[in-house]
């Protein structure tokens, strides 16, 4: 008689174990749904708002002057005297690694002119 209580005991055990696994395996698939559709909102409001930033007043060049290129850097802010390459961020994102070499390489003045002529 006991080993058939110990028996339904240890099977009642392993149906509960096996209903909580499934619905922790569940719920670690939502939580990682819910993260990916945090990010890509992220994203789409960085690209969204990236659209706007030129026209902010406290920008330190005049939005008319400005072209957006979108990739691998926002924009290009055309002064009388430089050229400013532009990238915006927001909250705390960071620049990807092209993004870094492109300021390096701007940093360093490596920088060119090409005049390119169509025949």
């Amino acid at each position: 008689m006991l080993e058939l209580i110990l028996t339904l005991f240890v099977v009642l055990l392993a149906i509960l174990a096996f209903i909580f696994f499934r619905k922790a395996t569940a719920l670690e698939l939502r939580v990682e749904e819910l993260e990916f559709s945090k990010k890509s909102q992220s994203v789409k409001y960085g690209k969204m708002t990236e659209q706007f930033v030129p026209f902010i007043e406290d920008i330190p060049f005049n939005a008319e002057n400005f072209r957006f290129l979108g990739s691998p850097i926002d924009g290009v802010a055309f002064n009388e005297d430089s050229i400013i390459f532009c990238e915006f961020k927001a909250a705390n994102s960071t620049l990807s690694p092209l993004q870094q070499k492109i300021k390096g390489l701007v940093n360093q003045k490596k920088i060119e002119w090409l005049e390119f002529r169509i025949r």
